[in-house]
């Protein structure tokens, strides 16, 4: 049973009828990538109030379309924060997008100067963490990422906020097509993906919603038609969907920047899983920014047509096929007379 305040805290980042329809636009390098790209010039020559003003677009466009938002406090918070909409959730980012890498994997950290308990002052909703992790790591860099994970979700109990975890898995340093950046690998392994989920779903980490990359690239995914190849498909969303289902953990899935046929797809097979929504974000915005940007015009149309165009089908389908997610409050037996509330809480 979750505490008021996680229960609470999960209702707002749905819709009405429990589906979650949520836009990131925590991304710091897929932004910078974009913007460079769109301006012809390097990551390190794109400025803060680029940055800034491309994410203000972003929110103002597409605010008024989803259930919440996942917002980083360093760029989308002091461009946009004005522009939320009062029934639009808040999701805040915890994790530093710059990570330590090694021969062994990769070490997660949280943003400088940032923390749980200040996100819930600022009346965020719920925190997200982006936790960069494979079963097969070195034992030392697993039990540092175990440890960031747990930690973070101590944190999250204490101040009474729901916790988001996302999920990754990353090539190691050296190997081929190797990148810092989240691009999902043609090759991956559902296992990897799997296992992930297996590991953090365990109560110790206090997650309440995991948000989740395919277990299958998204580009090699077979229609969902009942061929063999679909019905093999299916079983890989379905020990997803079984995990979390045992532990009680809705999930949603990631876009990872695929196109919107590509994750529709994922979709379809996520929610005939028991997936409950989306989080995504490049699918929805990128080509707006890098095709348009910096001609602020052009990208608030773009975003107002073909980004608006592409969220309402991700949400048509949401509504048509998700998981819907219902809030389970307390019961409060124990109460018998005035103060016992105030008193146990």
């Amino acid at each position: 049973m979750r505490t008021i305040g996680k229960t609470r805290g999960l209702a707002r980042l749905a819709d009405a009828e429990g589906h979650f329809r949520m836009v990131a636009l925590d991304q710091r390098p897929p932004m910078f990538e974009a913007i460079a790209q769109a301006k012809k010039i390097t990551k390190d020559q794109v400025t803060y109030a680029d940055v800034t003003a491309a994410k203000r677009l972003l929110v103002k466009a597409l605010a008024p379309h989803c259930s919440s938002m996942l917002f980083d406090p360093n760029f989308a918070v002091p461009a946009a924060i004005d522009l939320m909409p009062a029934r639009c959730g808040l999701i805040m980012t915890l994790e530093e997008h710059r990570v330590e890498e090694t021969a062994g994997g990769r070490k997660s950290r949280v943003i400088d100067n940032w923390s749980v308990a200040k996100i819930r002052a600022m009346g965020g909703d719920a925190v997200k963490v982006l936790a960069w992790y494979r079963p097969e790591a070195d034992a030392a860099i697993n039990a540092h990422q175990h440890r960031f994970v747990r930690e973070i979700g101590d944190e999250c109990r204490r101040n009474d906020i729901p916790y988001v975890l996302e999920l990754l898995v990353y090539p190691f340093l050296g190997s081929a097509n190797h990148t810092a950046d989240y691009v999902e690998s043609p090759g991956k392994l559902p296992s990897l993906v799997i296992e992930s989920v297996r590991e953090f779903a365990k109560p110790e980490y206090g997650v309440d919603l995991l948000k989740l990359e395919s277990p299958l690239a998204a580009n090699a995914l077979p229609p969902r038609d009942g061929s063999l190849a679909a019905d093999a498909a299916q079983r890989e969303f379905d020990a997803i969907g079984e995990i979390c289902s045992e532990r009680g953990i809705p999930w949603v899935l990631l876009s990872g920047g695929a196109a919107r046929d590509k994750f529709e797809r994922v979709l379809d097979y996520a929610y005939a899983a028991g997936a409950g929504g989306f989080l995504a974000g490049r699918t929805i915005w990128l080509d707006a920014v890098r095709m348009h940007f910096p001609d602020l015009a052009a990208v608030s149309a773009a975003l107002n047509k073909e980004s608006v165009a592409t969220l309402n089908s991700l949400s048509k389908l949401t509504k048509e096929r998700a998981h819907s997610w219902q809030p389970c409050f307390p019961t409060f037996d124990h109460v018998q007379r005035e103060g016992d509330f105030a008193r146990a809480y």
